[in-house]
């Protein structure tokens, strides 16, 4: 039996559409936002045409993009609360194996291109809040079972990622265990065994609220991080 002509043709928009996301997801957070978009088609073996009727401009795609990587993440942190025995078993998970995750809170917190674009698109303002509170109950779990240090909240772990969860150099030899490492390091300083006190307060997500005034404080700690 022959696939109705509008049926083939609605999949193959679908694919070329995800063929989009992924490539685009993927160079963003390897390379940044500027990126030619005639790369981005040649990565997903689309031409530039059809990159164009699917995403008219730079904006939507970014915004198309954002949208994709937090509704991946709210769900990898759902299934790794529900399926994990711990909830520091789940923080592992997250971070570990959450891809959506670097993209996130790159796009929605570490650049200001991005995040005017977001902020101007109530949807992805409701993803982001669904984000922080799956990531604080995590952590209120691990907290609660006594893993995790009891001095720090969600927004310390955003605070984290923005600033780990940027692609490092690639590299050869021990290079390529570059971000695991720094991962695992990140993970063993959150353990409740680490007893070293923290300067300050726990920064929950409240603290980090969703404009140029966060964005301005990330990028004041990433310089005086790259010093």
């Amino acid at each position: 039996m022959t696939a109705d002509p509008k049926t083939r043709l609605r999949a193959d928009a679908r694919r070329n559409r995800d063929h989009i996301l992924a490539a685009a997801r993927e160079m963003f957070a390897a390379q940044g936002l500027d990126i030619p978009m005639e790369e981005i088609a040649r990565a997903a073996g689309v031409g530039v045409g059809t990159l164009y009727r699917r995403f008219p401009d730079r904006d939507s795609l970014i915004l198309a993009v954002a949208q994709e990587a937090f509704t991946q993440v709210i769900d990898d942190a759902r299934a790794a609360a529900a399926e994990e025995p711990t909830g520091w078993a789940a923080l592992e998970r997250l971070i570990g194996r959450s891809r959506g995750l670097q993209v996130s809170f790159q796009l929605a917190w570490s650049s200001a291109r991005a995040r005017d674009i977001l902020l101007a698109d109530p949807n992805t303002g409701r993803l982001r809040d669904a984000l922080m509170a799956e990531l604080a109950r995590i952590v209120a779990a691990a907290q609660a079972e006594g893993t995790m240090r009891p001095d720090v909240g969600a927004g310390d772990i955003a605070v984290l990622l923005v600033l780990l969860l940027r692609q490092p150099p690639v590299g050869r030899g021990p290079m390529r265990f570059g971000l695991d490492r720094a991962v695992a390091i990140m993970l063993d300083g959150l353990r409740a065994s680490s007893t070293n006190p923290l300067p300050g307060d726990p920064i929950s997500d409240a603290d980090l609220p969703f404009d140029g005034e966060h964005a301005a404080a990330m990028s004041r700690l990433r310089s005086s991080r790259d010093r």
